[in-house]
């Protein structure tokens, strides 16, 4: 087992925990709550601070500010949580906060995300796994973006909207509704444009999959329909496709919960 490597100017509190080959690099600063999962790297400059919880081989790349309290004047210095999963890199200057207790009080990352420099995750945010945050993304607080999901630099995104598994968001957007599923465009507000097939295809999606949800798109989109009469909708064509359920399941279950209307054209 390789003990942890702490350079000689890194603070570390000594409460802190860190895991068999954990590395803090110069004049880094880890906080008395923090755990540090085996085999994670954290650069020069960091701050990682707060209830924080970091898995196993992440790397923290130099200046990046990790379990900072919320940017939310309502937070009166309750002991909240960040809990970062396995795998992920955060390139320079990251800043990612902790949660409030007006929401579930922890902020989430899960695993084999690749978020660039300058991206702020705001408190309560959760962010699921393999996703991309490219260069200075600006999440709100409550944000929620689902698995394979990604963004385009310089992308704002508003507080408590939803970003469905698969959606690719062009740089310099807007984001101030949910966006479901599978959704590809950009724009200031965004505009989906149709389904992301290239990404769905890439990860293992057939080709009747990425067909019957170009027709799942239609439904939403093109029928003008309310939310209500889209899933109806939907559900009609599950039937239709059996094989398919799951994919379109995955769309139906998002719309029901879409909190701030969705996104148009």
């Amino acid at each position: 087992m390789a003990v942890a490597q702490i350079h000689s100017t890194a603070i570390v509190a000594p409460g802190a925990t860190l895991e068999d080959g954990v590395t803090v690099g110069p004049y880094s600063i880890i906080g008395e709550h923090v755990l540090l999962g085996a085999g994670t790297r954290v650069g020069p400059h960091c701050v990682i601070d707060g209830h924080t919880t970091v898995g196993p081989d992440n790397h923290f790349y130099g200046y990046c500010s990790i379990g900072g309290i919320p940017q939310d004047k309502k937070y009166a210095g309750e002991p909240t949580a960040l809990t970062i999963g396995q795998g992920n890199t955060f390139r320079e200057f990251v800043t990612v906060n902790t949660g409030t207790v007006q929401d579930v009080g922890t902020t989430r990352i899960g695993d084999d995300n690749w978020i660039m420099a300058y991206v702020h995750v705001a408190h309560d945010c959760q962010v699921g796994s393999h996703v991309v945050i490219a260069n200075s993304v600006q999440m709100g607080g409550h944000t929620q973006i689902g698995d394979w999901a990604i963004l385009g630099g310089l992308t704002a995104v508003h507080q408590f909207v939803h970003i469905g598994a698969h959606v690719m968001i062009g740089g310099t957007s807007s984001v101030r509704q949910d966006v479901p599923p599978y959704m590809i465009g950009a724009g200031d507000s965004f505009r989906p444009i149709g389904i992301n097939s290239e990404g769905l295809s890439r990860r293992g999606f057939t080709e009747q999959d990425v067909q019957v949800l170009r027709e799942a798109y239609k439904i939403v989109y093109r029928r003008k329909l309310q939310i209500d009469q889209a899933i109806e909708a939907l559900i009609g064509l599950q039937r239709e496709h059996p094989a398919e359920h799951q994919a379109v399941q995955t769309l139906v279950e998002f719309l029901r919960g879409a909190s701030r209307g969705i996104a148009r054209p």
